[in-house]
């Protein structure tokens, strides 16, 4: 009987710890219709996820999760993650979710991934026609947190001699949307050795970029 009883006590213990270090969290990549590659930087959130939880001490799940723009699932996700080269279309149901996802707390990361930006212009605007996007100063609070970026976003990839620009929407007085453009910020989270050339100082400043994004999203 007391052999029981000790077995039953394990048995609940690793229960109950089972259960403590259960993800707290996901983080969602955006699917899309338009025909863009939703699907670009294939490991750069599995690795953001990966920083946050040892630098940050968040609990992630692990790996990412799909989620479309119309679905209710989107409100799963307190930040999610868009990026491509191509073509977004969002439809007005898509469009009315996502500003209800943003608007109730929710945080979206936008990413050019180089092309992207004549196409998720647009987009936005059918979520916030009454918003435009601007440039965050570099005294913004994202560029603040856990990680001092004095000179904010990294760039990451050279494509048009442009500098990196992170802008933001901004509503009634919160920043809910982050787009980071010219900078490649989600090249920088791949597996090193992704892209030839990138250094190991690069792909750290981008990472730290990405985890006062995910901090910022929690804090605001």
């Amino acid at each position: 009987m007391k052999k029981g009883l000790l077995w039953l006590g394990v048995i609940s213990g690793v229960a109950l710890l089972a259960a403590f270090n259960a993800p707290t969290y996901k983080i969602g990549r955006v699917k899309y219709n338009g025909g863009g590659d939703w699907y670009g930087d294939r490991t750069a959130l599995q690795n953001l996820i990966k920083f946050c939880n040892t630098n940050l001490k968040t609990n992630f799940q692990a790996e990412e999760e799909i989620v479309e723009v119309g679905s209710a699932q989107l409100f799963d996700y307190p930040f999610v993650f868009l990026t491509g080269h191509g073509n977004v279309i969002f439809s007005a149901q898509e469009a009315q979710n996502m500003r209800k996802y943003l608007t109730g707390g929710g945080f979206l990361h936008i990413d050019d991934n180089y092309g992207l930006d004549k196409f998720i212009r647009p987009q936005m605007k059918k979520v916030f026609p009454e918003l435009d996007f601007v440039e965050l100063p570099l005294n913004h609070p994202v560029f603040h947190q856990k990680y001092e970026l004095p000179n904010g976003l990294p760039k990451v990839h050279e494509h048009d001699n442009k500098r990196p620009q992170a802008f933001g929407l901004i509503y009634k007085g919160k920043l809910v949307c982050f787009y980071s453009y010219e900078s490649d910020l989600g090249n920088g989270w791949e597996d090193y050795g992704t892209y030839p050339g990138d250094s190991q100082e690069t792909r750290l400043k981008a990472l730290k970029m990405g985890a006062n994004l995910v901090q910022y999203a929690f804090t605001k």
